[in-house]
């Protein structure tokens, strides 16, 4: 975990580092892409999401899910002209019902998640180079992946539908939470450029985690296979 914290830490002091501002501001550091082709790299940029996030794990998947709100602030980076750094912080919540009705258990969570990921572009972008006179792409298609660390809390209960405020919880699993589990997120989208410097998009990413507490059940379940869960957000990016 620490391990990952200072990973996490490494890659926003890159964003902000020297280097970074003065590629951003200055455009003095002038590289070149494997076919001679030069360009510079930033500049930075502020991204915001809004959307839902989904469960997957013991309970059930999709189907099963209580969608919950999901939000996110971060920072992009461009390294190379296809490649760039990124790093968000979000908040979301989410739960599910049981997909086995003689188990019957639910449950529903609130989250907080920090991540780091490398983003490729699937498209050249001329403006990534320099001078190239040929403007910019009207749309983005892009993979990323990376690693994060998810704070969790979860409460279980018994029931079909989302929690009021007259629901029982059971006991907790376990005595510690809220818990913190290490994630590997996925996933990719699209990005419509609007003017010189916003862009809007949807992206979709799943979150592979070292966790089989998210649900609060865990002994009750499958203490074999790790909980996961997916989100789907639509993103603003604004260009500094």
């Amino acid at each position: 975990m620490r391990f990952f914290l200072g990973a996490a830490l490494a890659g926003l002091s890159l964003l902000f580092s020297p280097t970074a501002a003065q590629a951003q501001h200055g455009r003095q550091v002038r590289r070149f892409d494997s076919q001679g082709r030069p360009y510079y790299r930033g500049p930075l940029r502020l991204t915001a999401g809004l959307g839902g996030a989904m469960y997957n794990g013991d309970l059930g998947g999709l189907p099963e899910s209580f969608v919950g709100p999901a939000a996110s602030l971060g920072v992009l980076y461009r390294l190379r002209p296809h490649l760039l750094i990124g790093s968000e912080f979000s908040y979301f919540e989410m739960g599910a019902r049981d997909r086995l009705p003689e188990r019957g258990v639910a449950f529903y969570s609130n989250h907080g998640m920090l991540t780091t990921f490398l983003r490729y572009d699937l498209l050249s972008d001329p403006s990534a180079y320099v001078a190239s006179g040929s403007g910019t792409l009207p749309f983005q298609l892009y993979l990323q992946g990376g690693l994060g660390a998810l704070l969790y809390n979860p409460r279980s209960y018994l029931g079909k539908s989302r929690p009021s405020s007259t629901t029982q919880y059971l006991p907790a699993e376990r005595n510690d939470y809220p818990g913190m589990a290490l994630v590997a997120p996925v996933g990719g989208g699209v990005s419509i450029r609007l003017n010189d410097e916003m862009r809007v998009g949807v992206e979709g990413a799943y979150y592979f985690s070292t966790s089989d507490h998210l649900d609060d059940v865990s002994k009750r379940g499958n203490p074999d296979q790790n909980d996961g869960f997916g989100t789907l957000l639509l993103k603003f990016d604004y260009t500094l």
